[in-house]
């Protein structure tokens, strides 16, 4: 389900039109003619953070025709699900991955930080071909993934491995940019005061009993290696376009939440992210266990990973924020809090993942 933004599409298209001659003409040194968009649509798939336009565009070049298929992503500038989205270092992070990395990440052509235009920021990126499997219905019941045998299963779970294992590659001195020494030495400490800060600004001052207690319990057992490295953000099977002939991974998606809290953040997140989309489901055969995922992890890192636990905690965490905003977004107006922004999947779980009980089963 899209964010609630409403947008006049044929006013958009006209503005897109007129404003990506002048860009083709400079990318490709020739004169640019007839452009025109077909297929242009706001997919109601596109997830809650950014509002995504998806249009395939066709144009001469000196004559020649010419087409692409893009993708129009736009800064969020009414609801916010994050509390910052680095709209501008997202772009950045993707053309660095495009073209100084083995990250399969979409092409990055413009970003375009006049308001104007279409309301706010937004950045163009060339259309994979692939698809991801599916948040709703989950792909554990549904959908390419779940009709799969479980040899292929094994290949795409192998495949997504080997793309988080990429990104945790990537050198520190090429992500520098990302660093925020205004709010802690260490990417870890970083990103851990933005989502206290986050926390402060989604609960609204409410108690909610499970983020209270994983934010104590974070805060009593806190690792005392605090990296400086690559972080996703978001790394989870749902972020991933496969090749739905060879399961390859086509791109690695969402980096809203990219940090330098370093490659556990993203481990974390990935199996807490599993066990969510497990919540009273059954596993998938071929499909790695939680054993497996962290064998093959550190196998292809090279690292150990310490301090599990407290990852997926913070995981759980950081993810109960989220769908505090996201429940805010449909609730009443006002700001009294609704049973279900403390008591739904994602807080379930991270209750089992604390041992706790504050539910009425």
């Amino acid at each position: 389900m899209p964010i609630p933004d409403q947008r006049d599409l044929e006013q958009t298209r006209a503005t897109l039109r007129a404003w990506i001659q002048p860009k083709l003409q400079e990318m490709t040194d020739a004169v640019v003619t007839d452009v025109e968009i077909s297929d242009f649509n706001a997919p109601q798939g596109s997830g809650y953070s950014n509002e995504t336009l998806l249009a395939d565009f066709t144009w001469h070049e000196d004559g020649e025709g010419k087409s692409d298929s893009l993708v129009i992503r736009i800064e969020p500038k009414g609801y916010k699900v994050f509390m910052e989205a680095d709209f501008e270092l997202q772009h950045r992070m993707l053309s660095l991955l495009d073209t100084q990395t083995d990250v399969p990440v979409p092409p990055t052509l413009w970003l375009e930080n006049d308001p104007s235009l279409l309301g706010a920021r937004f950045f163009v990126m060339r259309r994979i071909k692939g698809a991801a499997p599916a948040d709703v219905p989950p792909y554990l019941t549904a959908g390419f993934l779940f009709d799969a045998s479980p040899e292929r299963r094994r290949t795409l779970w192998q495949n997504a491995m080997d793309a988080m294992i990429k990104v945790h590659s990537v050198p520190l001195e090429k992500v520098r940019f990302l660093d925020k020494p205004e709010l802690g030495e260490t990417g870890f400490d970083q990103t851990f005061e933005y989502w206290k800060r986050s926390y402060e600004w989604a609960a609204r001052g409410h108690v909610q009993p499970v983020a209270d207690h994983a934010w104590e319990w974070m805060n009593a057992n806190m690792p005392t290696d605090r990296p400086t490295s690559l972080s996703w953000g978001d790394a989870r099977l749902g972020n991933m376009m496969f090749d739905l002939d060879t399961f390859e991974v086509t791109g690695v998606l969402d980096w809203e939440m990219l940090s330098l809290g370093g490659p556990s953040m993203d481990l974390g997140w990935w199996l807490f992210l599993e066990d969510f989309q497990a919540y009273n489901l059954e596993p998938l055969e071929g499909m790695g266990t939680r054993e497996e995922t962290i064998a093959y992890w550190e196998a292809g890192t090279g690292k150990t990973v310490n301090d599990l636990h407290w990852y997926e905690v913070f995981a759980g965490f950081r993810f109960a924020c989220v769908m505090m905003r996201i429940i805010q977004m449909f609730g009443e107006p006002g700001d009294s809090p609704t049973a279900y922004e403390h008591d739904n999947p994602v807080t379930r779980v991270l209750a089992r993942k604390l041992g706790i009980h504050p539910f009425d089963d």
